[in-house]
């Protein structure tokens, strides 16, 4: 497979909608950057095979082309919404469109993300502007759906990735629905009454920033209401619980005898349906037709068979749950908000696939309108990037065991443990101390810059508490018994995640085991599990100096406060989970995660992952993406990274509806070892230097330093239009601010302080008199003002870094051309060679190159290129100059610059540092004098190219000429690449 290498996958805002986005291919990710917004898509989660080989590693088929589906109709409503944005939001409320305004302010603090203004603006535009009669309306698709799943219920779901903020989309929700109450009292199409249900305690703590009466609530913390609007929240009534309050709650009155007296009579004794609705609801008083705000939804469904609740206990409760709150007080709309609204395995909804199979577990709830994907929020830089190994030199499977590390030990971790200490498999070792000292970079690092974080945290996610409690001895130190009877510590294996201090058991815990599942449900913890986790309850305990606290609620506030400053948690650098992490348990300082369990699908993969997504910092940086040749101006975050071990976590693009497509035919492109009196050479250049510092300038300006000032650059006028359609003509005022001589002075100095420095970095300011004198020698001979331009738009600093540039390059050029008539100028000019692996990375060969390719190729000529192929980016250009080159006598031989590694450092106007990558390198013979030659062929003129090409002419092909070392070079730019002959030939010394 193709290597693809993504240095910084975030090329999009998080607070605008998306522009561009990595494309997928049947492969996989790729490299190319497509523009536009990515269509809604799924990857279809496939269980392992039941029969495997047991000689190889399985791996989950996920790159089979014909398991992948768009998303039909959340991109149908994405379309309608997006229309409706454009268009100003129509037919709103009044209210409505205060709020939205509100949302969308750009200076306002802190910024919304696109992905919630978009989840809420659906909502918005579903609930308040879409016509349900017409034919084919969103809410009828809904209503039908609903229907088939959710009978009386109307659900609607948002798809948003772990860290995107569904807490602030709830709450928002809660905003726009009260606000409009407020404002129609009488209106049926508004509630200000709310009941959010979570899957457990931990969410449901965490939730508690709903309420608008508690200090840091979101509401004030994100700024979500205009400031007059403020106590217009508090006539909300919201209530927050988990699913487990659904739990009919039985008569502790009578006794265990008189149960199995009464038999299944006794039921009638027990909490009614009613009676659990008003337990629950009792804040809503009489109100009635409520909304119902459901996090993490995906465990909220109903079984498709015979229209019985689903097998899953979580389900089952939750959906009759609702369905006991709808039939006592009514629910208005329920809001579903989870990373993976999918229906598991045994829940009777399938789909159909392309190839006719029939898929029966991931399929996506139909009710789903809004889509902001887990890549789209790594291309957004609002989630941590997942990284994966992607190979090993074991060379056993498929894939490299840690990847998918339970199918090589899981069977020998089942057995029980023998002796005293733990023991792990070799794998599962090698994989924790691999993990670990990736850690321990990451640990480091922030023990020299802490700043107001807390230590980086990893997480083990086991399958059981029997292997969770073997790896947390291992990791953390276990008990051993000495000779007089008693216990002393041994320490574990991991330095900074050691729980040992002089042979006893440290007061600072460093690792925790937890057993999310017990804790979330609030019932009491099961025995095995007190008993491996006791030393931490005691330990715990004597922080709380608090013995009446119970240990559920103990170890709760623990997990849940690892990483938080000034709490239980704060100091916990690992944890170790009996179990599936709770979604909800969401430690922004996650940096590392190893799966010790099984996965048979992509959704409990991403569920494991995304508990290690969630970033550590929202400050913005501003950068600029580099997209080909074109680069544009972006905020947004800078990338996180979480390492993910033991997890098969994969990104499987969707292709859309319908056939499957055809496989691209793979090439291999390599050197071919018969053909090596073709091989090219190349010098690694890294940088330029002088022996000596010019002293006495020149500048040679030729065509390449012409500058074309022209207000298509920037506009020296603007009409401004008041309400009142009085025009005034606004004009830049530069001509009058300034004099031509303080715009020859600000070019110069920007000359100067760039490009004319001693090695400490400080200008060389006696020549600042020369350098003036070239400046206006320059503005006098290669400018050109078109209309409405004059010399002082120069003192704009990025036209005027533009004519240093020029300028300079001017310089560079003068030294080279005159190197006859100053032999001693010829010398001062060299290459900066990279050493960093000894003298052999000194020089790049095509003799190392061999890669894959789907790409379109040309078979070369045996006796022209050392490569098998050349590789084509566009339909026909590459092939015709291969071609061409190939049928001139005078060439010895060419390679295409692909996957070579040959590239030419620069610096833009503005000094940022750059690397050009040409076409082609040609070997070609002038009469007497072999030449490398650097071919370009150019297509539209720009900045950054006009860089690139005179920093190869003036800089790099001087310096690497006056070494010596590499032979002669020259560089061409052909702007036609039908003329390719001719224009070599043209441009050889002998024509």
């Amino acid at each position: 497979m193709p290597k693809v290498n993504i240095e910084n996958p975030i090329i999009n805002s998080p607070f605008d909608e998306p522009q561009r986005h990595f494309k997928f291919d049947e492969r996989g990710i790729t490299e190319d950057i497509v523009n536009g917004r990515r269509k809604s898509e799924y990857f279809i989660p496939v269980p392992k095979p039941k029969k495997q080989s047991k000689d190889v590693q399985t791996e989950l088929e996920l790159h089979v082309p014909e398991l992948r589906e768009a998303n039909a109709f959340i991109n149908r409503v994405r379309e309608e919404v997006s229309l409706w944005r454009k268009n100003g939001y129509p037919r709103v409320t009044d209210t409505t469109r205060r709020l939205l305004e509100h949302w969308n302010d750009a200076t306002r603090e802190p910024r919304l993300f696109f992905c919630q203004r978009d989840a809420v603006e659906t909502a918005i535009y579903i609930h308040e502007v879409e016509n349900p009669r017409r034919s084919g309306s969103i809410q009828r698709s809904l209503m039908k759906a609903n229907e088939e799943a959710n009978p009386g219920l109307f659900r609607i779901a948002f798809k948003m990735a772990t860290g995107s903020g569904k807490t602030v989309v709830m709450a928002m929700l809660i905003v726009y629905h009260t606000l409009n109450k407020i404002a129609a009292p009488r209106s049926e199409w508004f509630s200000d009454t709310f009941l959010v249900v979570t899957p457990g305690l931990t969410i449901r703590d965490r939730l508690q920033v709903l309420r608008p009466e508690v200090p840091g609530n979101y509401y004030d913390e994100m700024s979500l209401l205009p400031p007059d609007d403020k106590k217009a929240l508090s006539h909300a009534k919201i209530v927050i619980t988990n699913y487990h309050a659904f739990q009919r709650r039985k008569n502790s009155d009578v006794s265990g005898l008189g149960r199995k007296i009464l038999g299944e009579g006794v039921a009638q004794l027990d909490e009614t349906d009613d009676e659990m609705v008003s337990r629950v609801c009792r804040a809503f008083g009489r109100k009635r037709n409520i909304i119902v705000l459901n996090d993490e939804a995906h465990h909220c469904y109903r079984s498709k068979q015979d229209g019985q609740a689903a097998d899953d206990d979580s389900a089952r409760l939750w959906i009759s749950g609702l369905e006991a709150v709808q039939a006592k007080l009514g629910i208005k709309t329920v809001y579903d908000l989870s990373a993976t609204p999918f229906f598991l395995s045994g829940a009777g909804y399938s789909q159909n696939l392309p190839n006719g199979k029939r898929l029966t577990e991931g399929v996506l709830f139909p009710w789903v309108v809004s889509d902001f994907a887990l890549i789209d929020a790594i291309e957004s830089g609002i989630a941590k990037i997942p990284r994966v190994p992607v190979a090993d030199d074991a060379m056993t499977g498929k894939a490299p065991i840690y990847r998918n590390l339970w199918n090589v030990i899981g069977k020998r971790l089942r057995k029980k443990a023998v002796g005293e200490a733990p023991q792990l498999p070799a794998e599962l070792e090698t994989a924790l101390k691999s993990l670990y000292e990736n850690y321990e970079g990451a640990y480091q690092q922030w023990r020299k810059d802490p700043g107001d974080l807390t230590p980086p945290v990893m997480i083990v996610v086991c399958n059981n508490t029997s292997v969770s409690k073997r790896v947390y001895d291992w990791i953390a130190g276990w008990e051993k018994k000495d000779n007089d009877g008693g216990t002393v510590v041994v320490p574990g294996n991991l330095p900074i995640f050691n729980n040992e201090v002089n042979s006893a058991w440290g007061e600072k815990l460093n690792t925790l085991i937890v057993d999310s599942k017990q804790l979330e449900s609030g019932e009491a913890l099961k025995s095995a599990f007190k008993k491996a986790a006791r030393t931490e309850i005691a330990q715990f305990k004597r922080s709380r100096n608090d013995e009446n606290v119970t240990d559920e609620v103990l170890l709760r506030e623990v997990m849940n406060t690892v990483g938080q400053p000034g709490k239980l948690g704060e100091q916990i650098k690992c944890v170790v989970s009996v179990s599936m992490l709770s979604e909800g348990w969401d430690a922004k300082r996650v940096t590392h995660i190893l799966g010790v369990r099984a996965f048979s699908t992509q959704l409990l993969c991403e569920q494991v992952v995304g508990r290690g997504l969630r970033r550590s910092s929202y400050h913005t940086e501003q950068t600029t993406l580099t997209i080909g040749d074109e680069q544009m101006p972006l905020e947004t975050f800078p990338p996180e990274y979480a390492e993910v071990y033991g997890v098969p976590f994969s990104f499987i693009p969707a292709t859309g509806v319908g056939s499957a497509p055809k496989p691209r035919p793979i090439t291999v492109v390599k050197a071919l070892r018969e053909r090596a009196a073709c091989e090219i050479t190349f010098p690694n250049v890294i940088g330029y230097r002088r022996h000596a510092p010019l002293e006495q300038l020149q500048a040679a300006f030729t065509a390449d330093s012409r500058y074309q000032l022209s207000t298509a650059e920037v506009p020296s006028r603007v009409d401004i239009e008041d309400l009142t359609g009085k025009i005034v003509e606004g004009e830049l005022a530069y001509a009058a601010k300034y004099r031509v001589q303080q715009t020859e002075f600000h070019i110069a100095k920007i000359l100067l302080e760039n490009y004319f420095q001693d090695d400490d970095g400080d200008a060389r300011h006696w020549l600042f008199p020369q350098l003036l004198s070239m400046t206006r020698r320059w503005l006098r001979e290669c400018v050109t003002y078109k209309d409405n331009t004059y010399p002082q738009f120069f003192m704009i600093d990025e036209i005027a870094r533009k004519a240093a540039h020029r300028i300079n390059q001017a310089i560079l050029r003068a030294e080279h051309l005159h190197g006859d008539d100053a032999p001693e100028r010829q010398q001062k000019l060299l290459p900066i060679l990279d050493t960093t692996g000894g003298q052999a990375s000194r020089c790049g060969s095509t003799q190392s190159v061999a890669f894959e390719t789907t790409k379109p190729v040309w078979s070369t000529h045996p006796e022209k290129c050392h490569l098998s192929h050349v590789v084509a980016d566009t339909e026909s250009w590459e092939q015709k100059a291969a071609a061409a080159l190939e049928q001139m006598d005078e060439v010895h031989a060419y390679v295409k610059n692909h996957n070579l590694g040959f590239t030419i450092p620069y610096l833009t106007h503005t000094l940022e540092k750059r690397h050009y990558v040409p076409d082609f390198i040609i070997r070609i013979q002038d009469r007497d004098d072999v030449v490398n030659l650097i071919l370009e062929v150019s297509g539209i003129e720009r900045e950054d190219k006009r860089q690139k090409v005179d920093t190869t002419k003036n800089l790099w092909v001087p310096a690497v000429n006056n070494h010596g070392e590499f032979g002669k070079w020259a560089f061409l730019e052909i702007p036609d690449p039908w003329d390719i002959q001719k224009s070599i030939r043209a441009f050889l010394p002998s024509a």
